[in-house]
């Protein structure tokens, strides 16, 4: 204990600099507007402040932390406009606008930003905890994932979006489907074989993330306004009351955020896994153990648990992928793979031995994850009030607005018109998909799912010639086999038993 102690010691003396700390407020403000953007993400926004920080001939340990605090901010501004208006910043932002876009549209949208900064904070807290203390452990246990494991893993989320889709799970899979033929467009890269492009080379690279979620969440969302303006329906929302939450709902929603920030640390330390899985995994989890409790709760509709797990989740998921990087210099997600990019221009190899031969930037890196929290906390929950402001926008004038900013953010992924007409076209089918009560959640999971399963899965089989024995052979994979099944017959069971109580109790 002496030892991490001392290492701590190390890390918050570089973190406490005076440039560090305001590299890392800085890079918090960064990350936060690149969040807000939708198609830019965090992936990018590292990017394109690497050419930036090494131009500056900053120390590594500085870059990193400039590095590390916009990859934080921008899971955090992902948020603002999946709350405030349906429009997932990044992958991650997608559960939180099944329960958060409601909130705002019942003017709770500044409790809705508030809860949702809190609960990332303490997600990224118990994640910062679990690095100092269970780095190492967690490092070997990440080892156990091999492809076969990853595979199932995959299998395991798509289960659990089982208890996303309610009482109509043939239009939830019917979903999940059209989004894992989404994510096989383009050229196979193992055969080199052309998939599903009818001869077009804009489908040759397959069809870009940021298009579909622009698609079935902006295009598809302003449709619906569009077509209640034109029936004579208001679009507007009621104002915002109160500015933050109480400790009512704090209390109403804390174990929902222990739950699930312990969840998505546990996914964000296996190597590629990704926020976006700790999310939908945690979302599913907390409906299945509170609509046990409470049958009545509103998962769905503006439920505040269904808010903050997937925030809580995705936050930790985010900070622990830094464990597969720094310890055994595997990434943990794209973001971390960037950013490993990065410390090869400084000649640094991330893996075991960096613990010993950089601990002022392994532990600097730590400590500043950590004070890149609490500045992000603590700049982002008085600024509630002035990103809540944006629902006061009248419909006339949000609608082109929203519009514009996605399409910009479309257009700058491949600079052709291509993809603007293939939004207008994906989000059309959204539209009717909506209309048809089809949920979208499952349909963009499998978009972004759909290339990890398929790649693990070939890598698996080649491994054994072709032997699907291997799918089953470790107890990592049992174990989930058998939790993937639970998730799907479990809930059928009880509710089951619950129609047969009722039914046994209506004549009395």
């Amino acid at each position: 204990m002496s030892g991490i102690l001392d290492h701590l010691a190390i890390g918050f003396g570089v973190a406490f600099s005076l440039t560090n700390v305001l590299v890392a407020m800085i890079g918090s403000f960064i990350g936060t507007m690149v969040g807000v953007l939708p198609g830019l993400g965090p992936v990018n926004g590292v990017a394109m402040l690497i050419p930036i920080a090494f131009a500056m001939n900053l120390p590594p340990e500085t870059a990193l932390i400039l590095l590390a605090a916009v990859y934080v901010g921008a899971e955090y501004g992902g948020r603002i406009t999946a709350i405030l208006l349906n429009v997932p910043g990044e992958a991650s932002a997608i559960m939180t606008t099944l329960d958060g876009y409601p909130l705002a549209r019942q003017g709770l949208a500044s409790v809705a930003l508030s809860l949702s900064a809190w609960s990332a904070f303490f997600g990224a807290i118990v994640s910062v905890v679990g690095i100092i203390l269970l780095a190492p452990l967690l490092a070997k246990w990440a080892l156990a994932f091999g492809p076969a494991e990853y595979f199932v893993l995959m299998i395991f989320a798509f289960c659990c979006l089982t208890s996303l889709l309610g009482k109509q799970p043939v239009k939830g899979v019917l979903a999940a489907m059209i989004g894992l033929s989404i994510s096989v467009v383009g050229v196979d890269a193992n055969s080199g074989v052309y998939r599903y492009t009818f001869e077009s080379v804009h489908l040759a690279d397959g069809i870009e993330f940021v298009v579909v979620v622009i698609a079935l969440f902006a295009v598809s969302e302003m449709l619906e306004m569009l077509e209640k303006v034109m029936s004579g329906h208001s679009v507007e929302v009621k104002p915002s009351g109160r500015k933050l939450f109480n400790l009512k709902e704090m209390a109403l929603t804390w174990w929902s955020v222990v739950r699930s920030s312990l969840v998505g640390f546990g996914v964000g330390v296996l190597p590629g896994a990704g926020a976006s899985v700790a999310a939908a995994v945690a979302y599913s989890q907390e409906k299945r153990i509170i609509e046990a409790k409470d049958p009545e709760a509103k998962f769905g509709k503006g439920d505040m648990r269904g808010l903050v797990a997937p925030e809580a989740a995705a936050t930790a998921s985010a900070i622990g992928s830094f464990v597969p990087m720094l310890t055994l210099g595997v990434p943990g997600s794209g973001t971390t793979a960037v950013m490993m990019g990065a410390l090869t221009l400084y000649n640094i190899t991330p893996g075991p031995v960096l613990f010993d031969t950089k601990p002022e930037l392994v532990w600097g890196l730590i400590a500043s994850l950590f004070v890149a929290n609490v500045l992000l906390f603590v700049m982002n929950v008085p600024m509630v009030r002035f990103f809540a402001k944006v629902l006061s926008v009248p419909g006339w004038l949000m609608v082109p607005g929203i519009l514009c900013i996605s399409y910009i953010g479309v257009y700058a992924i491949n600079a052709g018109t291509f993809d603007l007409l293939l939004v207008a076209g994906i989000g059309a089918l959204g539209y009717f998909l909506r209309k048809f009560g089809v949920p979208m959640a499952p349909l963009v999971l499998g978009v972004v799912l759909g290339n990890m399963m398929e790649q693990n899965l070939r890598r698996a089989l080649s491994m054994t010639d072709g032997d699907v024995a291997v799918l089953f052979a470790s107890p990592v994979s049992i174990a989930m086999w058998v939790g993937a099944a639970a998730v799907v017959i479990v809930p059928q069971i009880m509710r089951r038993m619950r129609a047969a109580k009722k039914l046994a109790a209506g004549p009395a």
